[in-house]
Parts: C-alpha cells; sequence; structure tokens
C-alpha cells in the first residue's frame, strides 16, 4: 500500500490508471468502509482510499473536534486488506485550488437532513467534487446508509457531466439493526440497545407510521421515540422514493428516514417499504 499526502505525488503516481476505484472516508473505518473496499477490489485492481475529516460539512467545530479519529488502526486496517494507494491530503491540498465544476445541489438536499443541517450538503458536494477532479476515478463507491447525500453526489456528478460511475453499495447493520457508523463509538452500551429499540420499532411498525405522519399525529410516533430513549427527533417521514419528495400518499414505495440524537449523538437510522397498492388509511 502506497500512503500519499499530497496531491501532486499522488498524480504522479496514477495519472495513467484508467480503472481507479475510489472510496471516500472520514476514518475511524468500521465493517460499512471494508464493504464498499472488498467490492471496490473485485470491480478493479486499482483501489484508493481517501481519509480526510471535512471541516466544511460540520454544523459546528465541536462536533467537528470530536468526530472519531483512529489513523493507526485505520492504516492497519487498510494495509491488512491489501488496498493500493492511500490518501492522507491536509485541507490546504484539498481547499487550495479552484474547482472546474460549478457546486450543484439537487432540490433534494433542501428537506430531511438539508432542513436541519443547511451547510452540510453543499460541504459534501464540495470535498467529493474536489476528490474527482483530483483522482479522476473510473468507479466512486457509496454506501446506501447515507441515501440523501448519495443522491444529491449522484445528481451533481450527472449535472457536471463527471465521467466518473457511481456504484451503491447496501448498508451494513449492527446485529441490532442499527446502521454501523463510526459515530456509534461514542454511544454507550446502553445507548447502543436503545438504539437498536428505536431501529427494530420503526421496522416492526412501517405501516402504522405511515398512518400516523399521514393524518397528522406525528407527535405520537415521536412521543414513543422518546420512551424508547431518544433525547431529540429532528424529523421522522416518510420519503417517496420515485419523486424524492415527502410522501404525500399511500400509494408509493416510500422508506422512513429518521434524524434523531441519543444524548449529544446522531445515530444513523433509515427503513424501507414498498407499499401495496391498497390504501392502508
Amino acid at each position: 500500500m502506497k500512503i500519499f499526502k499530497n496531491k501532486k505525488k499522488l498524480n504522479r503516481e496514477i495519472s495513467d490508471l484508467k480503472k481507479i476505484a475510489f472510496v471516500p472516508t472520514m476514518g475511524a473505518l468500521h465493517r460499512g468502509h471494508i464493504s464498499l473496499i472488498k467490492k471496490a477490489k473485485k470491480k478493479s485492481n486499482q483501489v484508493l482510499v481517501s481519509i480526510f475529516i471535512n471541516p466544511k460539512q460540520f454544523n459546528s467545530k465541536q462536533d467537528y473536534k470530536k468526530y472519531p479519529r483512529k489513523l493507526n488502526e485505520d492504516i492497519k486496517i487498510l494495509k491488512k486488506i491489501k488496498i493500493n494507494f492511500l490518501y492522507l491530503p491536509t485541507y490546504r491540498d484539498i481547499y487550495m485550488f479552484k474547482p472546474k465544476n460549478k457546486i450543484y445541489l439537487d432540490n433534494f438536499s433542501k428537506i430531511l437532513c438539508g432542513k436541519f443541517r443547511p451547510s452540510h450538503f453543499i460541504g459534501v458536494v464540495n470535498v467529493v467534487n474536489r476528490f474527482l477532479e483530483i483522482i479522476k476515478p473510473r468507479f466512486l463507491y457509496l454506501g446506501l446508509k447515507d441515501f440523501q447525500q448519495l443522491s444529491i453526489i449522484k445528481s451533481h456528478v450527472i449535472k457536471n457531466k463527471i465521467k466518473t460511475e457511481i456504484i451503491d453499495c447496501p448498508t451494513i447493520r449492527e446485529g441490532n439493526g442499527m446502521a454501523i457508523s463510526s459515530r456509534n463509538l461514542k454511544l454507550t452500551k446502553n445507548q447502543l440497545i436503545n438504539a437498536g429499540k428505536i431501529y427494530k420499532f420503526i421496522k416492526q411498525n412501517k405501516k402504522l407510521i405511515f398512518y400516523k405522519i399521514y393524518n397528522n399525529k406525528k407527535s405520537e410516533v415521536i412521543e414513543k421515540l422518546i420512551k424508547l430513549g431518544a433525547n431529540k427527533i429532528d424529523y421522522i417521514e416518510c420519503l417517496n422514493l420515485n419523486t424524492k419528495k415527502i410522501c404525500n400518499s399511500p400509494k408509493f414505495r416510500f422508506n422512513i428516514f429518521i434524524s434523531y440524537y441519543i444524548g449529544n449523538v446522531r445515530p444513523v437510522s433509515y427503513t424501507h417499504l414498498t407499499l401495496p397498492t391498497k390504501r392502508i388509511v
């Protein structure tokens, strides 16, 4: 594994490679990241992983400073699974050049997390765009765990006609059902148990939750989630997967999306439901 901390040296190494598979991360690697990397290795023998905690996608300096950092452990993991290249850029390396592509934010960025984290998605698209201009990968591997983020990045890539194919990868979950995330490291044992209870409740009561939201009884759902251990719920919504808008009909395929806090940690959780054509309300 070759490690690069400077984009000029990286470019000299990879400029002639035509099938680079790129997996961007913010470190604190877990089984979700490893699943992306293993899929990338099956597609290409030229796999590049980046570790960069992007300050521009955090809504507070405190959240940025508290984000888990485990670089030495991450390097050991990446050596063990035998990736080709690891890119560890500095802030200057990423942001001290003018990108060619104009940042495009789809309207989907204005709801769900975009409503509660107003600078998040522009920060994500900005850094991903810069990585794509530096690396010029053939493939980009992203997890469905961050469905809204994935969709917004896709829209930017299509709008700018960037010649990188985005590969969607399934969400990897803990034994209790919650999506694996680096932030989970900040949860206590009891908090992890509560997060599992919340996921189980949503999974087992998808139709009921839709019924409550559709009939303006969302407060009843929120009250139940707080009883299960959530400290704060930013949102719980049913999203039409075809239009990427808040679902206004029980006839369409949708996901239930939720953003909540346990303590001061925001676990990641959403679940999928394909509705029958028959009305359920």
